[in-house]
């Protein structure tokens, strides 16, 4: 007798209610959304009463409000009242806060208390912007000598070698030129020393003039080119963020290029201003001399600037620079112990050091400004066109008394609030570009075209699903019946644990379930036939029917593992789609394995274990 035990029939219903339960959120869809969030501080009901104000003006009617983690999103009925809210709430909402368009899960409340989400849909699905970013290698290079020209200063100062000149080369490198050539010779072993990434040559461009040439050598120029690329790919990423994008695509292509793919954003010009996007800081000192309110009224010093805390204080700051965002390489927030207030504690790389501890010296008592600088590009419409504008925000975020000379770990108090704190860690941790980027192709998919492909890939799924199911039915009868239900719960065990994972469903990976279609009612031909031979052979129906399946299942592993193999292979080397349709093919050889041997048997074992047989059904 062919029987399962029954904790066989026990895990298979179980798994069958969870892979339905967490399917089921996919036949909900998305609601067109409108995603607010905040910079500073939290989202709060005055910001609710802003938006409210600016819709009722606008004559627009929002279906539901949903709250999160210093976020608002306002659910609409269609993309048309989608796009005229954000407009009107760009328009209401300061810079403070980042407008963005979005997709929201319409998943029940009770399913979504479960964990239960709806996968996400790749850039082909969902549609969206794709941008292929090429990195000015050259500005990187160019980057690097200007810092090694402030290096090399303060490095012969404090050996004190004198010099006349140091100046990066218009062909490439940095030239010095010295007093004396005893300098020079002592300059020459000094900077090797210190900088073993340069090459120094002497140059004799004349009678008494004595002068060197520092190059970068070929192996830092490409460490320098691949630095600024991976920098550049993170910076991205954390931009990206703004925009409120599920499973974005930002991966490196060529040695110079980078390929940037937003699913379901629809606003090009707001995903180009986020990847223009820059942030930084400058310390400088405050004007404690002079008075602030003559330079109010117009009479400010040469050697000051006028500006502006956010709580909207004057004050004057001094031009000289004493260090600038570049040389952070460490931020986190956290919570200061003295004032139990936010904070960012910063941290600075080696020559960040050296230049604030020199700065800060015989600064002890004084104020020091910190400044947040952020250049913002918005495209507005000017007599039906669409120009591009760039704007600069200077903002004074703190102004603190130095206690002590400060050095490589230092912190900034006086934020608003945690939220702003994180936020600021954040920008300084990605930073500026390391090198500028230029958008040289720009692909939009529109969401009707991205409707079209899910709808052409629906068919395709049914239509081979279809010819299956008819194939094997009309073949193999009752076996055929076990069969297609299996390859049922197998469809359905595939879309779940794309959701369950928040797995990114693409075109390809459309293809991969419909070759899964396939192969997994591969294993259940062979099983059958091994069943059909056993009969054949004049065995006996439950002798068949162990058989079949003890002698096909080494067949259908093999066949299985070595697909797998591949599909992992694809999933480590390939990119984006290819990537898709590895995953898909992955899970789908798991679970036909599971359907295809485990469930069959259990349906096979109900019919036929529990009585004696004369005959199959095959």
């Amino acid at each position: 007798m062919n029987r399962y035990p029954l904790w066989k029939y026990i895990l298979i219903s179980i798994v069958t209610v969870l892979s339905v339960l967490y399917a089921l959120p996919n036949l909900y869809g998305k609601d067109p959304a409108v995603q607010i969030s905040s910079s500073r501080g939290q989202v709060t009901e005055l910001t609710l009463f802003e938006v409210e104000a600016a819709l009722d003006d606008e004559g627009i009617e929002f279906d539901a409000i949903e709250y999160g983690l210093n976020t608002m999103i306002l659910r609409f009925s269609d993309e048309e009242i989608q796009l005229r809210a954000r407009d009107a709430i760009r328009a209401a909402l300061n810079n403070s806060y980042s407008v963005a368009l979005n997709l929201a899960p319409a998943t029940p409340d009770w399913l979504a208390m479960l964990g239960a989400e709806p996968m996400f849909l790749g850039l082909d699905l969902r549609g969206g912007v794709n941008f292929l970013l090429e990195v000015d290698m050259d500005a990187a290079i160019t980057k690097a000598e200007e810092r090694y020209v402030s290096d090399l200063r303060t490095l012969l100062r404090d050996e004190g070698i004198r010099y006349r000149t140091i100046n990066r080369d218009d062909d490439g490198g940095v030239l010095i030129r010295f007093r004396d050539a005893e300098s020079r010779s002592q300059a020459i072993p000094i900077i090797e020393t210190n900088y073993l990434e340069l090459t120094v040559s002497e140059i004799n461009e004349g009678s008494g003039d004595f002068a060197a040439m520092v190059l970068i050598s070929d192996g830092a120029i490409s460490e320098t080119r691949i630095n600024a690329l991976q920098q550049n790919i993170v910076t991205l990423r954390k931009r990206v963020n703004e925009l409120g994008v599920a499973e974005p695509v930002i991966q490196q292509q060529g040695q110079e290029r980078i390929v940037v793919q937003l699913p379901g954003v629809q606003d090009t010009a707001r995903a180009k201003e986020i990847l223009g996007a820059t942030a930084t800081l400058e310390f400088r000192m405050v004007d404690m001399e002079n008075d602030v309110q003559s330079a109010i009224d117009g009479r400010v010093p040469p050697s000051s600037r006028l500006y502006y805390s956010r709580d909207g204080i004057p004050l004057l700051i001094k031009r000289q620079l004493m260090l600038t965002g570049d040389y952070i390489i460490g931020a986190a927030s956290g919570i200061d112990a003295l004032s139990g207030g936010p904070n960012v504690s910063i941290t600075l790389d080696g020559r960040g050091e050296r230049m604030f501890r020199q700065a800060t010296a015989d600064e002890v008592g004084k104020n020091m400004a910190i400044i947040f600088i952020e250049n913002k590009t918005e495209t507005v419409e000017e007599n039906g066109e669409l120009v591009r504008k760039s704007e600069i925000v200077e903002e004074v975020i703190s102004n603190a008394t130095i206690l002590e000379q400060l050095g490589k770990r230092f912190q900034i108090t006086g934020l608003d609030s945690p939220q702003e704190a994180r936020n600021l860690a954040l920008l300084l941790r990605a930073g500026a570009l390391a090198a500028p980027v230029e958008i040289i192709e720009e692909r939009t998919v529109g969401p009707s075209l991205g409707q079209e492909n899910i709808n052409q890939g629906f068919l395709s799924v049914m239509i081979g699903f279809l010819l299956v199911l008819v194939f094997m039915l009309v073949y193999y009868k009752v076996f055929g019946i076990a069969a297609n239900i299996a390859l049922t719960l197998n469809l359905v065990l595939i879309i779940s644990l794309l959701s369950l994972l928040q797995a990114t469903l693409t075109l390809p990976g459309i293809a991969g379930i419909v070759l899964t279609v396939g192969m997994a009612v591969d294993a259940n031909v062979l099983i059958y036939e091994r069943i059909r031979e056993e009969l054949k052979n004049g065995n006996s129906p439950h002798a068949s029917i162990h058989a079949g399946y003890e002698k096909a299942f080494s067949t259908i592993f093999d066949a299985n593992i070595t697909t797998l193999i591949a599909s992992l292979v694809l999933f480590s080397f390939g990119t984006g789609p290819i990537k898709g349709f590895a995953v898909t093919l992955s899970l789908g050889i798991v679970c036909s394995m599971f359907t295809a041997i485990v469930v069959t048997r259990a349906i096979i074992n109900l019919i036929y274990g529990g009585r004696r047989i004369q005959a199959l059904a095959i």
